[in-house]
């Protein structure tokens, strides 16, 4: 695909590149379809580069997220941070992007830009994720935290322990119950679930929790990921029968908890969510609304009637 080499030369450069822009999660993460990249270079060198998912339905070409993928967009290269070089940039990475019939993308919080985009036609929506700052230490953290969010992990800190040995596999079968739960198939497959998982375990950037009782019962599992700067509560998933134990929110706890501690990371993304009882639960761990945008742009009405 175009721009690969590029893009990659590029990434070596970006200390706090988010994991999803990786070139190798990419690999591991694009299904259906291939990923390439729009790439600016300026003295010689990669300075700005718009990574992208390339698919088809049909006789139809389109750019959109592949699964796993929260977050994409433009990024600039620490030397070219400045509004400036962001108006030029953007404008010249939009010209660098294939001939489709529709571009739709989330861009990662970092990208508060979108005015390139808007200039040459494109729309955005904002949507939010929810954060923690972790730099003030674990104990305001947790002072954060709604009352009974804390009355309830005292609970399941009595109930149950924490593992972290559980097989990516068995995370799977957990992961998808609680999509049969609500009469729904998971939205990706075992086979792309593992290889995005290799990926992750192969560059030691994901860990798989789970909360146990004394029977041996799983009740809930979770998976963090992480990059330079921030780790993702990525995927969870927990036994439907048994989630009056509290086990999910003594979870998050323990994966705030690793990133503190073991990775040493100032940030936890919740990774969304805008439906609004996901929602309640991210603000009662404290987390801090944070916007990103949803860009996008239809450039043939007939598909648009037919992607809606």
């Amino acid at each position: 695909m175009p721009g690969q080499g590029l893009y990659r030369q590029f990434c070596r450069d970006i200390p706090d590149l988010p994991v999803f822009a990786q070139p190798w999660y990419l690999d591991a993460v694009c299904e259906s379809g291939a990923w390439g990249a729009a790439v600016v270079q300026h003295g010689g060198q990669p300075a700005a580069a718009l990574p992208y998912f390339l698919k088809r339905k049909g006789p139809f070409r389109y750019i959109t997220m592949p699964h796993f993928c929260k977050h994409l967009g433009p990024y600039l290269h620490p030397d070219f941070r400045e509004l400036k070089f962001e108006h030029k940039f953007y404008g010249q990475l939009i010209g660098l992007l294939p001939a489709v019939l529709a571009f739709k993308q989330e861009f990662h919080p970092s990208a508060t830009n979108w005015l390139p985009f808007c200039w040459q036609g494109y729309r955005q929506t904002t949507r939010y994720t929810y954060q923690l700052d972790l730099s003030s230490g674990l104990n305001a953290v947790y002072n954060g935290f709604n009352r009974n969010v804390r009355r309830n992990l005292k609970k399941a800190e009595k109930a149950l322990h924490i593992r972290m040995d559980m097989p990516a596999e068995d995370f799977f079968r957990i992961n998808r119950l609680s999509f049969e739960r609500q009469g729904a198939a998971p939205p990706y497959s075992r086979e792309l679930f593992l290889r995005h998982d290799d990926a992750l375990a192969r560059h030691q950037s994901r860990q798989i929790f789970c909360a146990e009782d004394a029977g041996g019962r799983i009740h809930s599992a979770a998976y963090l990921i992480w990059d330079g700067r921030a780790s993702y509560y990525h995927l969870s998933g927990d036994d439907p029968e048994l989630r009056a134990s509290g086990a999910g929110l003594l979870l998050v706890w323990e994966a705030i908890r690793y990133t503190h501690e073991v990775l040493q990371l100032p940030v936890f993304d919740f990774e969304g969510s805008m439906m609004p009882n996901v929602e309640a639960i991210r603000r009662q761990f404290g987390g801090r609304q944070v916007p990103y945008f949803r860009v996008w742009k239809y450039h043939s009405k007939v598909f648009r009637m037919l992607d809606g």
